[in-house]
């Protein structure tokens, strides 16, 4: 099952005994501000838990799977997470 926002949340509230909207706030806060980071380019690097990298992608020839004709993909940037030795080693049981 996965970890949702509201379940970071409970943790917020639960853990540090926050109130339910300061947690919210934290949360929200937290999120808007990787993805604001993310959006203009920079990196975002947590310590011990791993790193989040906006790439470029270059345009490139594909194919509509429907009607098989060729396609020009436009250049984008694409966000790639590589995750820290120590979280590696925490999901791998050491």
């Amino acid at each position: 099952m996965p970890l949702t926002k509201k379940d970071l949340v409970d943790q917020v509230q639960t853990e540090l005994g926050f109130l339910r909207n300061q947690s919210v706030e934290i949360i929200e806060s937290l999120l808007e501000l990787i993805k604001s980071t993310l959006a203009s380019g920079n990196d975002v690097l947590v310590s011990g838990f791993g790193k989040f990298c906006v790439k470029e992608k270059k345009a490139r020839k594909g194919r509509n799977p429907a009607t098989g004709e060729d396609a020009i993909l436009p250049a984008r940037r694409v966000v790639t997470f590589k995750c820290s030795g120590k979280l590696r080693d925490k999901v791998n049981g050491g």
